[in-house]
């Protein structure tokens, strides 16, 4: 056994009947663990204890742990090296991606709960929920599904992602949106304004697949989870930014803050297996709604099979069934 310093707490097997609630259909859960961090923005102190008493009421052997700090490594090694049916993460964006990847497509499935700021693949996921609704939707209603994404290399860093991926100066609007779902109107203001002053800083250039290499201001890779322009797991979608001058990029930027930047005619997209990134200068990016700052090349692969989720089925899905 590793020598952990987790917080574990067993949760009763069976359940009292008036409180019972019946598990998915869909696969077997009889061992599951969760790992929460408590010091997410979406999770809160009592997080530990609310998902005790939801866990409680299903016939399945449990494990909470709450993440530590300086433990988190070794916490999350342990979870996965114990092999549970379900491993669910209550925490932010970046850790629920990092133990997804470190799942992979053969290690236990992977249930992100929202427990961050954008909370990107839990939306994709489970909708708009609230953690404990999707925690309880999981149980009941949980499938298997195997999640495509793409995985990014600079040479010094390497990132899975699993909804989106933002390279180049409009990477910096990200916040800009988030502060405006927060209606935080004044600092998203100032976001807009940081990310116009740098739209013409310098171009991205990039090469999709065996393609001429090419420049615009941005590319975002969708995955086929989240993009509306592809129907199979062929890739990842590729869209290119290229706004002409100042007026089309506020306009970018505007539908970028409120809108489907797709819809607009500054955007080209097309499907891609494999990518290349440089620039003059480093990479500002935003993967899977946590920014980060590349090296100036970059390489990014799609990965039809990244890991298995569990989730509901889709409704059109299910119908078809």
């Amino acid at each position: 056994m590793n020598d952990v310093t987790a917080t574990v707490e067993p949760v009763p097997t069976d359940p009292p009947a008036e409180d019972s609630c019946e598990l998915t259909s869909h696969v077997r859960l009889e061992r599951v663990i969760m790992l929460i961090n408590p010091l997410s923005g979406g999770v809160g102190p009592g997080a530990a204890e609310e998902a005790l008493d939801i866990l409680s009421r299903y016939a399945c052997s449990t494990e909470v742990v709450s993440l530590e700090s300086g433990a988190f490594d070794s916490q999350i090694r342990a979870a996965l090296d114990a092999r549970p049916d379900a491993l669910f993460v209550l925490a932010g964006d970046g850790t629920a991606g990092t133990i997804a990847s470190l799942a992979g497509p053969d290690g236990p499935l992977v249930a992100p709960l929202p427990g961050g700021t954008m909370n990107m693949l839990p939306k994709a996921l489970y909708g708009s929920s609230d953690w404990k609704t999707a925690l309880k939707v999981s149980l009941e209603q949980g499938a298997p599904h195997d999640v495509a994404g793409g995985e990014v290399d600079d040479g010094a860093t390497r990132q899975a992602f699993f909804c989106a991926a933002v390279f180049g100066a409009p990477a910096l609007w990200a916040p800009a949106r988030e502060a405006i779902r927060l209606r935080r109107l004044r600092l998203a203001w100032l976001y807009a304004r940081r990310a116009l002053r740098r739209a013409f800083s310098g171009r991205l250039r990039f090469i999709l697949d065996n393609q001429p290499e090419r420049r615009a201001e941005a590319l975002v890779l969708i995955s086929p989870m989240i993009s509306r322009a592809l129907d199979e797991d062929i890739g990842l979608e590729a869209a290119a930014m290229n706004p002409k001058d100042a007026g089309e990029a506020f306009r970018l930027a505007a539908h970028a803050l409120f809108d489907d930047w797709r819809l607009d005619p500054a955007v080209s997209t097309r499907p891609a297996r494999r990518v290349r990134l440089r620039a003059r200068s480093r990479i500002p990016a935003v993967i899977d709604g946590e920014p980060l700052l590349l090296r100036h090349e970059a390489a990014v692969r799609f990965l039809p099979k990244a890991f298995r989720a569990l989730a509901p089925i889709p409704a059109a899905a299910e119908d078809s069934v």
